[in-house]
Parts: C-alpha cells; structure tokens; sequence
C-alpha cells in the first residue's frame, strides 16, 4: 500500500491534519508544541484510493531539547519510506526561516510534495498564503485542518499524484487480536515494543512520560498476527501535571477497552506498587484476558549475588495482584531479550483456553456434585436453588473471549456472597482457563403470571403478524389479479341458453330422491313399465336441462 507522511515544523497543525483524514480522533491535538514525538500510522479510507498515512514530530525548532534527536530520527524514518509527502505550514504565522530550510531538505530527496498552508479557515483569509509560493512548489493547496475546508480536494489531489483512482481496492479490516501493553510510567513498555517488532519503532527514554500516543503496531508473534499497542504510562490522576498528561492517560485506558488481551508489565526491581494494582483492576473490570510481564529481570538477584527464582517471585506477584491470580507470569528482560520466547507460549496457552467449550451435561453434574457436597444456606426460609446451567456461545467470537457461563435459578437474591464465592472458587479449580476472567452470571426463574403474560403477548403478536400477512396477500392478488368480466351465455336457435344450468331447487330435490331411492339421475327421470301399464301419465321433463 502506497504511504503518505506529513512532514513540517512543529505546532503547524500535523496532527489535525492527520485526525481529519483518519476520520478519529487517534493523535492528540493540543496547542503546546511538540506534543507528537512517535509517528503514528493508520489506514485513510476517505478518498478515491486507499493509502496509509504517517504522522510524525515537528523538526527543528526543539521545543522539547530531550526527544528532538530522536522525533527527527522517527521524522527521516517516516520521509524515506513515504511515496508523497504533505509539506504542512502555519498560514497565519506567515513563511519562517525553519519552513525554508525544511523546503529545501525535502526537495533535494526527490519525492513527490505537496505544500498545504494551513489553518485559512475562511476565504478572506486567502491572502495570507501569497508569501509561501516564492517556495517554488508546483503542488499548493490552503486548507483548514481543524474545520475540514479544502480536505475533500486534498483527498483527490492525493488519489491522482498516488496514481489510480478505481484500481486499488480497500483492504480487508484485519481480524488480528489487539495487545494493549499496558503499565505506569518508566516500567519498559516502548523497549518492550521494539524488542517484539525487532526496530526502533518507538522512542525510548529514561525520562518518565516518553509516550504519549497509543501506537497501533501490526506484527507477527510465533507466526501469529497481532497488532500491538503501545499506550502512555498511567500516572496516579493527582500526578498529571498537564493537559496533554490526562489526554494520554484517556487514550491509554480507552485502549485497554479496545483490547483483547493486556500485557501488563510491572518492574521487577522495584516490584508492585498502588499504581500497579490500579491499572491491574482496570483490566479486571475490563473482563480483558491479561499477562503479568515482570521486566528488569536481568538486575534482579539474591542477596547471595545468585540469579532469584522465577517461581519465588511469580509467587510474590499473585500475592499482591491476588485477584488477578490467574494471569500467568512472565519474567524477561526487553533490554537483552530474556524470556521472550515464554511470552509467546503463555500468549498461545490463554488463546487456546479462550476456546475451550464445555459440554452442558458435565457442567450441570458438577454443579450438582457441589449442592450435594455443601448445600447452599437459606435466606428468609427460602433456600438457593439451581436449576440448569449451560456455557453461553458469542454470535463474534473474538480471541482471547473470557468464558460465559449462564446459571438458571429459581431466585437469584437467595445466593449469599460467601456462597457465590465459593461456586467460583471450585469452578476455577476445576477449570483454571489460565489468563482469562470467568463470568458466572445468574438468571432467575419468572413467575407463572409472568410467563402466562408473556405467552399471550407473544400470541396477540403471532396473530397480528397472521392478519397482516394475509392482508398483505389479499392486496397483493387484488393488485396483480384484474376482477374478470362474467361471460355472457351462448344462444342457440330456438332462443335457448345453451349450457344453462338447472335451478339449484331442482338439483337439490333430485339428489334428495336418489340419496333415498338409490337410483341414478336419469332413472329416477324416465317412467317405470309399472306405471305406463297402469295407466299412469308419465312424468314431465323439465324444460330445464
């Protein structure tokens, strides 16, 4: 697929530019300059020929002296491998040394270019783009990012310097499972990333905060397809001391909701901490399929100088995380590659435990076992019955999917929750599903009166959907079927109705006497020998035949 990256100084509109042709909101906008230090990548759909658009820092000016060598180095990355570059400039800001010097970098690397002056939101303010064509651009389009003008021409400017408008089909949306890597700040999470993806896709730094944007990466993990988000570290919310701090902490936690499966990675040096089990519940609630990544387990040792055993501190970590004990743990090393290879079997291990299914019959035997064993107690003299329970089936099935399991009781406010902790208890025992949160959800049973109003409901609706197809039938005959004229009767010579029919009186009188004579039609018509010798007349014949 053909790329286009957006290139310019910062705080010129890069990033609204690249949110209006996603269509989403995906990089964060803010009016502080350097706020975009990754490059960002995603799929714009809008225009006539699909292409992926690239989103990078602003270069030059420094705004941010830590990360301006590497927003540069993760700028050049994104303009070598670009088929067309969008040049953005302030247009209220006027031509800048920077924009000049920026102009002459990317024309002497040869690819195709278009300058977009942006921010002219209104047509009077067409004036102020004058002073940028001394740059000697043959491709020059105004525009206003953050209102939408211009961008369904830039669209189609893109699809003819790209080549094609109708050749190039969509792509197909990618069924990949998303990884949301997850953690607070300085714990490892972009190292982790690069290591996985094998480049520096991600910026790296001791400074805490680095990322601010959740990256959507797509890669193969033990020759699988997945798509790999790098989110922002999430800070305690009495830290952030910014803006742009809480708009990373919301897209970090909107990711974890569109994911299927977390990595949390937790710094094993200095172990679990209140912001751990914070983001650690936000799974939890979340019902995402989780693993516990202990990085830094290269500088984690004994106190007799020995390495530390992994069991030991897995341990540890579900002691503190206890409700979260059935995420497998995980302890590598991102900076050296330690452990990487136990990522992808414990990825492999919850995947096929996400699709096990459970027969009904043996999950109502061992709900059975469990009442007979230790009966649940009763409340308000009433006791706590089960009646059926069957695993519930997804119509999507996704990866990853915690298990469903549906429990029919008689009244679901009878189960205590010492009880109901102890059914889910013995049901993880019997079933670890390693990873993966369990559902046990209770439905109680209605009442006869309930379910006699539902079945007269769904017989008044049965019955109106009856009526209104034959209505529907007899409307449809009467419009296709045109009422038939009555064919008038043929007249023979003689003036007679050939083919006239009999009276009904008279019909109904002859099949009287034949149902109790026995005799045929034209019997019961002509004179008996009995009644011609006696001297009886003989029967007329009706004139009617």
């Amino acid at each position: 697929m053909r790329r286009v990256a957006i290139v310019g100084r910062p705080n010129v509109g890069k990033s609204s530019l690249f949110n209006r042709l996603m269509g989403q909101r995906v990089a964060i906008v803010h009016d502080q300059p350097g706020v975009t230090r990754d490059r960002l990548a995603g799929i714009c759909k809008k225009g006539p020929v699909p292409f992926e658009i690239i989103d990078t820092g602003g270069i030059g000016d420094a705004p941010d002296p830590d990360f301006a060598e590497a927003t540069h180095t993760a700028a050049q990355v994104a303009i070598a491998s670009a088929d067309l570059l969008l040049f953005v400039v302030d247009g209220r800001a006027g031509l800048t040394p920077l924009d000049r010097e920026l102009a002459a970098m990317l024309r002497s690397g040869g690819r195709q270019l278009i300058l977009i002056i942006n921010k002219i939101d209104q047509e009077m303010h067409e004036g102020m783009s004058s002073d940028f064509f001394e740059l000697g651009f043959e491709e020059v389009m105004t525009i206003s990012a953050a209102h939408g003008r211009g961008t369904h021409d830039l669209l189609a400017l893109i699809g003819e310097k790209l080549g094609g408008t109708n050749g190039e089909a969509l792509p197909e949306e990618a069924s990949a499972p998303r990884l949301a890597i997850v953690g607070r700040p300085n714990v490892g999470k972009s190292s982790l990333l690069n290591r996985l993806l094998g480049e520096e896709r991600s910026i790296v730094s001791n400074i805490a905060g680095t990322t601010r944007d959740a990256l959507d990466v797509k890669c193969e993990l033990g020759g699988n397809p997945y798509v790999l988000v790098d989110t922002a570290g999430l800070r305690h919310r009495s830290r952030p001391d910014t803006s742009v701090e809480i708009f990373s902490a919301m897209r970090s936690e909107e990711s974890i909701r569109r994911a299927d499966a977390g990595l949390l990675v937790i710094d094993a040096e200095s172990g679990v901490t209140a912001q751990d089990k914070r983001i650690a519940g936000m799974l939890q609630e979340s019902n995402k399929a989780c693993i516990l990544l202990l990085n830094k387990w290269d500088l984690v040792h004994k106190e007799d100088g020995g390495r530390a055993s992994q069991g030991e501190q897995a341990d540890v970590i579900r002691q503190n995380l206890f409700f979260l004990d059935y995420a497998p743990v995980v302890c590598i090393s991102a900076k050296t590659g330690q452990g990487f290879s136990r990522i992808f079997t414990a990825l492999e291990s919850v995947r096929s435990e996400a699709e096990t299914r459970i027969g009904t019959g043996e999950l109502n035997r061992f709900f059975q076992n469990l009442f007979e064993v230790h009966p649940p107690p009763s409340k308000s003299g009433k006791r706590f019955k089960l009646l059926y329970a069957t695993q519930v089936i997804p119509e999507v099935q996704r990866p990853f999917g915690p298990p469903e399991f549906l429990l029919f009781v008689n009244d679901e406010d009878l189960i205590t929750d010492s009880y109901r902790e102890y059914l889910f208890n013995r049901f993880r025992e019997r079933w670890p599903f390693s990873g993966l949160p369990i559902r046990l959800r209770l439905r109680s049973r209605q009442s006869r009166a309930v379910q006699d109003r539902k079945k007269a409901g769904a017989r008044a609706a049965q019955g109106e959907e009856d009526s209104l197809q034959m209505m529907s039938a007899t409307e449809k005959e009467v419009s296709v079927e045109p009422p038939r004229r009555p064919r008038k009767p043929s007249v023979r010579l003689g003036g007679k109705a050939q083919g006239a029919k009999k009276p009904p009186e008279k019909n109904a009188r002859f099949k009287a006497l034949k149902k109790r004579s026995g005799k045929s039609k034209s019997q019961l018509r002509a004179p008996s020998k009995n009644a011609s010798k006696s001297g009886a007349k003989p029967a007329k014949r009706s004139s009617h035949r």
